[in-house]
C-alpha cells in the first residue's frame, strides 16, 4: 500500500469514527464502504462497521463484522463489549456471557466488563454469579453502584435480600 493510500485510509476511518461520535451511524458506513481493497480488510474498519451496524439495531450484521475485527484485534476489549451488547439483544445471553468472559480476560481491571457480566447473569437467573461480578465492579468503581436503581437487567433479583444488601447505599 502506498504512502497516498495509507493517508486516505486513515482519513476514511477518521470520518467514520467521527460520524459516529456524532451519532451518524449511516454516514460512518458510507465512508466505510469507500475503503478499497485490502484497505477494507482491518481491524479498525470492521470495529467501526460493527459499531455504526449496532447503533442502528443491525445486531446480526453486527456481529459478523466485530467477529472480523475480533480476528485482527483479540485483545481489544471494546470489540467484545460490543459482541456481548449485541449477542444480549439477539437473545443469546450464553454468547454474551462468553464475549464478556473473554475481555475479562484481556483486562480484568476494567469496571464495565464486570458490571455488564453482572446484569447478563442477573437475567440469566444465575444470582451468585450476577452478585459477584457487581460486587467486583463496584470495587473497581463505585460509581457504577449509581446504575444499579435504572438498570433494568437487574429486575430479576431487584427483591432479593442478598441484591438489596449489597447495592444499599452505605452513608
Amino acid at each position: 500500500m502506498s504512502s497516498k493510500q495509507r493517508i486516505r485510509r486513515l482519513q476514511i476511518l477518521q470520518h467514520a469514527e467521527g460520524y459516529l461520535e456524532l451519532g451518524m451511524a449511516r454516514q460512518a458506513l458510507e465512508a466505510l464502504d469507500r475503503l478499497e481493497g485490502s484497505a477494507a480488510l482491518d481491524g479498525n474498519a470492521f470495529y467501526l462497521r460493527g459499531e455504526a451496524l449496532r447503533t442502528l439495531e443491525h445486531h446480526a450484521e453486527a456481529v459478523d463484522a466485530l467477529l472480523q475485527a475480533a480476528d485482527f484485534l483479540p485483545e481489544n476489549i471494546h470489540i467484545w463489549l460490543a459482541l456481548g451488547w449485541c449477542h444480549k439483544r439477539q437473545g443469546r445471553l450464553d454468547l454474551a456471557i462468553d464475549d464478556l468472559e473473554t475481555a475479562l480476560t484481556i483486562d480484568p481491571s476494567e469496571a464495565i466488563i464486570h458490571y455488564n457480566l453482572a446484569c447478563y447473569w442477573s437475567l440469566a437467573h444465575n444470582k451468585s454469579q450476577a452478585l459477584e461480578y457487581l460486587s467486583h465492579a463496584f470495587e473497581l468503581d463505585n460509581r457504577f453502584r449509581d446504575l444499579v436503581p435504572q438498570e433494568p437487567d437487574f429486575d430479576p433479583l431487584r427483591k432479593d435480600p442478598d441484591f438489596q444488601a449489597l447495592t444499599a447505599v452505605i452513608v
